[in-house]
């Protein structure tokens, strides 16, 4: 097995559900080949959040051997993502004067303007984990997403900041190196999808990208090509299998797989023939129920999730500018009936998201379950594409240094991100 090279990298998606490695290899145009992929139940978060580090541990570590076995290559170090309900994301803005004798905007502008607006009174408990430029304005003309030799006297910066619970992010982290890896980077989830799932067409136009994942359902509103809103709603497909293990008198396995195998989240679509076995607890017989019954379970909880979602995204005042609509992914979105269900509700156009932009085992991971440890990918290999070869933080700290160095590298490509 050979060792982890420079132009490798691997995605981590420690979901409440699964744990997903993906290991991929960027090429000389720039796209990434998945040769390896790795699932393992997670059992040791809650809604995104670490609860027991050692079961979380031995999912990282099952998950990266299964794909380390796939690729024959050896991981050492890896992009990881982070999400739960502790996120929140908030808009500023920063000033700075331009000082050159030639007025010509440079680097260490857009450095220092980007320090600016990023400099937002944050609790103790909290740390900045990405700050995302979404317009610069330069003697107050708008809409410029690189203003660097330009001429102007004043430099204006638009940014969305990401800031998460200092803790939960080092727990991730711990339990990261604790299998044995080092950590590349740490990345909001539903960036890191959106990267994978989204076209730049959709991100120009305005698009609401929504990850329904097992323990949370995340969502990142683009507007002309920048993230503008990020939220992370407690409430996720987990949610679903609790409601069936309850309504049917099921294990939560056994709901899982019925969920899995049979779910339909608009009744009218399940069709009154249609019947599922259901296993009973304690030894019981198995019943035979019509799947109108499931379908009757799972909508009330999806409808809540979408209104939940259009309530969000209603309160930025943006729901006029997605004009792209929304696009579905995370493993609940691959559920039958899920995209009208989402259309009636969001009163938007709606679209399934899998992983594209891809070589290698494209049939593998080409499914809305494999979106965010794809993007996590494709963020490592632009961290490779913008400086040469693999950087990398000290992330193990046991202060308010621990996103040092993420928000310093996310200026120096804070324009790819536009491209």
């Amino acid at each position: 097995m050979s060792a982890q090279r420079d132009r490798t990298v691997v995605g981590l998606d420690i979901g409440t559900t699964k744990v997903c490695a993906i290991i991929g290899e960027v090429n000389e145009q720039g796209i990434i080949e998945i040769i390896g992929v790795g699932q393992a139940p997670s059992n040791g978060l809650h809604k995104g959040v670490v609860i027991n580090l050692e079961s979380t541990v031995k999912s990282i570590t099952k998950a990266i051997e299964e794909a380390e076995m796939m690729s024959g290559t050896e991981v050492s170090s890896v992009y990881v993502g982070i999400a739960g309900g502790h996120i929140k994301g908030i808009n500023s803005r920063g000033v700075v004067a331009i000082t050159r004798p030639d007025r010509e905007i440079t680097q260490s502008d857009v450095d220092r303007v980007i320090d600016a607006a990023r400099a937002v009174s944050i609790p103790m408990d909290r740390e900045v984990i990405h700050v995302l430029a979404q317009e610069f304005i330069v003697d107050d003309q708008d809409g410029i997403k690189d203003p660097i030799g330009m001429a102007g006297v004043r430099l204006e910066a638009e940014v969305h900041i990401v800031t998460g619970a200092v803790t939960s992010a080092q727990n991730i982290v711990r339990s990261v190196n604790r299998a044995g890896f080092e950590v590349d980077d740490i990345v909001l989830e539903p960036l890191a999808s959106s990267f994978s799932v989204l076209t730049e067409d959709e991100k120009e136009l305005g698009v609401v990208l929504v990850d329904i994942g097992g323990g949370t359902t995340d969502m990142a509103l683009f507007v002309e090509g920048a993230i503008w809103q990020t939220e992370v709603l407690s409430v996720g497909g987990g949610n679903v299998t609790k409601d069936i293990s309850v309504g049917l008198r099921t294990p939560i396995a056994e709901a899982e797989q019925i969920k899995l195998r049979y779910g339909c989240a608009t009744t009218s679509l399940a069709k009154q023939d249609e019947v599922i076995e259901v296993p009973s607890v304690g030894g019981r017989k198995s019943k035979v129920l019509p799947r109108q019954v499931l379908a009757e379970i799972i909508q009330p909880r999806m409808e809540e999730i979408f209104l939940l979602l259009s309530r969000e995204i209603k309160k930025t005042g943006y729901e006029d500018l997605v004009a792209g609509g929304v696009v579905l992914t995370g493993g609940a979105s691959a559920m039958e009936g899920i995209q009208e269900l989402a259309e009636q509700i969001l009163d938007l156009p709606v679209r399934i998201g899998s992983p594209k932009g891809i070589s290698g085992l494209v049939d593998v991971v080409n499914s809305p379950v494999f979106a965010t440890g794809v993007g996590l990918a494709f963020y490592g290999s632009k961290n490779i594409q913008v400086g040469g070869g693999r950087s990398r933080s000290n992330l193990i700290s046991g202060g308010g240094d621990l996103f040092r160095g993420i928000t310093n590298r996310m200026k120096d490509w804070f324009g790819e991100f536009f491209s």
